[in-house]
């Protein structure tokens, strides 16, 4: 395989490795300190994942939470940091507890270095589901 040279290249790469659910070779796309932030998590949802290991557990059931279908919309800015891109995007599946849909927009902040991530900013709202209880992120922390 091709190495992935630019952060373009391996953030589309991770989201296709989330729709082949495959997680472990998405955390594969990770630094060793690696830092994952939701700054607009709810009180009792982790805010902050310090180092590789700390994303693989927080995403190593998400596969069973959350079944995504397909990322319909993915617009990705360059900024004047070449390592650093800024990510629009809306990821479309279903919730596996209750079947219903899930729908949810992004933007993320991704910077990444030597060819992994070493922060990703995830702007999400967790408002947007219907029961909060049916995600993983609450049950993770």
């Amino acid at each position: 395989m091709t190495a992935i040279t630019t952060p373009t290249d391996l953030y589309r790469h991770g989201l296709k490795l989330l729709l082949d659910k495959d997680i472990p070779a998405w955390v594969d796309l990770w630094d060793e300190v690696g830092v994952l932030e939701f700054p607009f998590a709810p009180d009792d949802w982790p805010k902050r994942l310090e180092g590789k290991a700390a994303v693989a557990g927080y995403m190593r059931g998400y596969p069973d939470h959350i079944d995504l279908h397909d990322f319909p919309y993915v617009e990705i800015h360059r900024t004047v940091a070449p390592e650093t891109i800024v990510v629009e995007m809306r990821g479309v599946g279903r919730l596996v507890k209750t079947g219903g849909p899930f729908d949810m927009s992004y933007i993320a902040v991704v910077t990444v270095e030597n060819g992994l991530i070493t922060q990703y900013r995830d702007y999400w709202n967790p408002l947007a589901l219907q029961d909060p209880a049916t995600d993983f992120a609450g049950s993770n922390g």
